[in-house]
């Protein structure tokens, strides 16, 4: 029963938990968005950040960017962008 009522009390606390996303996701959503207006899902790993974005016109546009793009977001990962959802 114990289990139960401490299952019961992770559930009530992590749906209300919002986590912060980290600066370079904020500054890449940020960057696409005042450009495009269009706002990307951005996947963080340890070694890549992958832009999702909902156009390849878009996706052509953003891969002849992605120095800037990379000085914005002031990180040394690699960007790779993919069309989607």
């Amino acid at each position: 029963m114990l289990y139960n009522t401490h299952m019961d009390q992770l559930g009530n606390i992590l749906p209300n938990k919002r986590f912060a996303e980290p600066p370079a996701v904020i500054l890449i959503k940020q960057y696409i968005q005042e450009k495009y207006e269009t706002t990307p899902t951005v996947t963080i790993r340890p070694q890549d950040i992958i832009i999702t974005v909902p156009s390849a016109a878009l996706a052509g546009s953003l891969r002849m960017e992605l120095h800037q793009l990379q000085q914005h977001a002031q990180t040394d990962k690699r960007l790779s962008i993919r069309i989607g959802h």
